[in-house]
């Protein structure tokens, strides 16, 4: 294996050990695949337009080069070939933009022999065991490998555990007759989005790579080095994919750590999100994290699981990050237990009682649903017996999602609305909510988000 430690900066970075490919055929279709990237003359496929696919087609589309977009939802596939966005913080022009230099969206997999590039950008959640469930990379895969020629590359961005690219993606081409590494390359870039955050987009954030062979690394290098920034090159594709899971976890754990300190701040009656505020004053050895009703998004609360069930095969515990998933997972019935303090200090039980969720989506100003805290909590409150309704300004009305669905609409914040009802249940802590209306007129309010600083009569802060 050939290792290269020095990142390549720029999409006129050189290749490393590109004098050192013998000639012949391989070499030739490794070189005219590298130099239609430097050139822009390569069609990228993007396979799976969501939350990660989408803002990378943009980036390439943005780039100069032709891009084909492919995903299994016709819905999603209209839409973007009208010019119209499904995303909250991606804007109908951009992709009217990428419209206008020839990107184009399609639900038939058969054409991916056209691209010379195709990025899988599809979910990878867990099963009803806590376990990895991979059915969409290798269904994707299924669907794309028989269409595959010489002279393409592969890249795998979906969150996994080590050895994924290798021993799921690998044998599924090779089956194909063709040769990773000589006729088509393979690698592993753990995609980096943090969705709604105006501070970093997809083009300045650095972009990892692995590869199957030394030649497949050069062909994922020469692949994003067109398209972004910086390119971090790592000696494998199990490199790659543990540094995604190393990020996530990293998150994960001190997560945990800042929720088990807000149990225990609680206990002592010490305001956990004071307490952070100070210690973040440090200007060494201290980086904040902030507790909250439990983990949501694509990777933190999935993540972990992954390199788990993997360490599992090696004799592994993974004591730590398994400690750190309960006192995450154990967050949203924490919650509910506050949220009935909070009523039977007022003569109310849950059964029975209205209540208001602030916020469905997983993060602050996004419309992203996935493994939003708040869905168990409006599991766990109804079958309770609460009437629980939400308010999101951004989730207008509940999606249909794999696991759950509730027939709910987002309730307008009144001064009436906000009145009647028995508690307000602050889960996500949107710019848009009016803080001091519904503090004024909130009979009850638990506060998972740290909104509420002072010590104010109607709030319980959770």
């Amino acid at each position: 294996m050939q290792y290269f430690e020095t990142p390549v900066e720029g999409k006129n970075a050189s290749i490393p050990g590109n004098d050192d490919m013998q000639p012949g055929y391989e070499a030739a279709i490794l070189k005219r695949l590298i130099s239609a990237f430097e050139n822009r003359r390569a069609t990228v496929g993007i396979v799976g337009l969501g939350y990660v696919g989408l803002p990378l087609m943009l980036t390439y589309a943005e780039t100069g080069f032709k891009v084909i977009g492919f995903d299994i939802d016709a819905e999603k596939v209209e839409k973007l070939n009208q010019g119209q966005s499904y995303i909250e913080h991606i804007r109908s022009k951009s992709i009217q933009q990428a419209r206008a230099v020839g990107f184009e969206a399609t639900t038939d997999f058969s054409r991916a022999s056209e691209p010379d590039a195709l990025i899988i950008c599809v979910p990878t959640p867990l099963n009803a065991y806590r376990e990895p469930d991979l059915s969409f990379i290798l269904s994707t895969a299924d669907a794309l490998v028989p269409h595959m020629r010489p002279g393409q590359v592969m890249s795998l961005e979906s969150t996994t555990y080590p050895g994924t690219t290798e021993e799921e993606l690998l044998p599924r081409i090779e089956a194909q007759g063709l040769k990773v590494g000589e006729e088509v390359f393979l690698v592993y870039s753990p995609e980096r989005e943090d969705p709604g955050n105006p501070e970093f987009n997809t083009r300045a954030i650095p972009k990892i790579c692995g590869g199957v062979t030394p030649a497949c690394q050069q062909a994922g290098i020469a692949l994003y080095g067109a398209a972004v920034e910086r390119v971090v090159p790592v000696r494998s594709t199990r490199t790659a994919e543990l540094t995604k899971l190393l990020e996530n976890i990293h998150r994960a754990v001190n997560i945990g750590l800042a929720n088990e300190m807000k149990i225990i701040a609680d206990k002592m009656d010490i305001d956990i999100y004071e307490v952070i505020h100070a210690a973040a004053t440090k200007p060494f050895g201290f980086t904040p994290y902030f507790p909250g009703p439990g983990l949501g998004g694509h990777c933190i609360p999935i993540d972990p699981f992954y390199l788990t069930w993997k360490a599992r095969q090696y004799g592994l515990h993974t004591r730590f990050i398994e400690l750190a998933g309960e006192i995450n997972n154990d967050m949203p019935q924490w919650v509910v237990n506050k949220v009935t303090d909070a009523l039977n200090s007022c003569g109310k039980s849950v059964n029975g009682s209205r209540i208001l969720v602030l916020g469905i989506a997983y993060k602050k100003d996004v419309d992203d649903m996935r493994e939003s805290p708040s869905i168990r909590l409006i599991e766990i409150l109804q079958k309770k017996g609460a009437e629980v309704a939400y308010s999101d300004p951004h989730v207008p009305v509940f999606p249909k999602m794999r696991a759950h669905h509730f027939m709910l609409n987002s309730v307008e914040l009144t001064r009436e609305s906000i009145a009647s009802y028995d508690l307000l249940l602050l889960a996500t802590n949107h710019s848009a909510f009016d803080y001091d209306l519904i503090q004024k007129h909130a009979k009850l309010i638990v506060d998972t988000r740290g909104v509420y600083l002072d010590n104010l009569a109607n709030v319980v802060k959770s």
